[in-house]
């Protein structure tokens, strides 16, 4: 048994929209984009990660980038499937192995996936020699990264805003009570800004562009404390075709998300009408927690804060918040048996 266990590697996998995250020996040793570029001639994927990242928005029409999961789940199986791989491949102490290891792994899933979407996700993983497999939804993951001790007779809310889904949860005793997930996320963000930029000042700008405000002035609410200042921001005139600058604001982007915001808004209250009342008590103690690369988001927990009238506290470090406490079940496969799947 002991010589097998040398065999087993142990990794932990936050499979996003976004980012693809995993966890080796307790050390998170890939963060990279989960997106592939691929040669339109031979179908051979020529840049996984950060290097495929680069070419978006700028490839001739023999590359084409791809991003393999839409909303949380495996949209190119193929794509999604090769990426996975050459991560795996690239863990420095896979790398160092004469004959690849088999694995085992803990993979973080949404909770609204379907079985279908369930089996897709460990059909990839069995490809990848992997010898046991385990699910964990995200806003299970993300509560134990969090830090809340999931398995108390205790409620908690948790709401992951990752690049495809809006994760929110009640969760007590190991177990989710009450869930929605909604497909408004940190890539209908970037879209939105796209649209406004496109609407309002007839700027045609691409999704690196629209991530990139995102990032620097985006914002959920025109009142913030310290505000970010203006940004200046290139792209193509529609009107004549010619590149263009112009200048725009946080209170702008604010404006843009402001839908989309209000649909994250009516999931939360939807959710907390059908928390069991105990449960509401023991939410209105504890307060929402947030996490997620979306969380980031400017003014976001004050906002809340205004339409649930609770505190809401983001994660310490919310892009990683999902990837630690997958890799938290992992090395305590016991403790939290029964919130992982097999």
């Amino acid at each position: 048994m002991g010589f097998f266990d040398f065999m087993t590697e142990d990794i932990a996998i936050d499979l996003g929209t976004a980012n693809t995250l995993i966890i080796h020996k307790g050390k998170i040793v890939i963060d990279n984009p989960s997106i592939v570029a691929r040669d339109r001639r031979t179908g051979k994927i020529i840049a996984i990660g950060h290097e495929a990242n680069k070419m978006q928005g700028k490839t001739h029409e023999n590359i084409k980038t791809i991003r393999p999961l839409k909303d949380g789940v495996i949209a190119d199986f193929q794509a999604s499937e090769e990426m996975i791989k050459q991560f795996i491949k690239s863990i420095p102490a896979i790398k160092k192995r004469l004959f690849p290891p088999s694995l085992r792994m803990v993979i973080c899933i949404p909770s609204g996936i379907t079985e279908v979407e369930k089996r897709a996700v460990k059909d990839s993983a069995m490809h990848m020699n992997a010898k046991e497999i385990y699910l964990i939804y995200e806003p299970m993951a993300a509560a134990i990264g969090v830090g809340i001790d999931i398995m108390e007779p205790k409620g908690n809310m948790i709401i992951d805003i990752g690049g495809g889904t809006t994760e929110i949860a009640v969760i007590a005793l190991g177990g989710i009570v009450c869930d929605k997930s909604v497909k408004v996320a940190g890539d209908v963000f970037t879209s939105d800004i796209a649209y406004y930029m496109r609407t309002q000042h007839n700027l045609y700008i691409g999704e690196r562009s629209a991530e990139r405000i995102k990032i620097q002035i985006g914002a959920a609410t025109e009142d913030i404390e310290d505000a970010p200042e203006d940004m200046l921001v290139q792209g193509r005139d529609l009107l004549s075709g010619k590149p263009k600058q112009v200048k725009i604001s946080y209170r702008e982007i604010a404006k843009a998300l402001d839908k989309s915001i209000v649909r994250i808004e009516d999931a939360v209250m939807e959710t907390l009408s059908q928390t069991p009342p105990e449960l509401s008590a023991d939410i209105y103690n504890t307060g929402i927690y947030l996490a997620g690369g979306g969380s980031m988001l400017r003014g976001l927990d004050s906002r809340l804060s205004r339409k649930t009238d609770l505190p809401v506290y983001v994660a310490e470090d919310p892009l990683i918040a999902v990837v630690k406490g997958t890799g938290a079940a992992l090395n305590k496969i016991e403790k939290y048996k029964n919130v992982l799947m097999k």
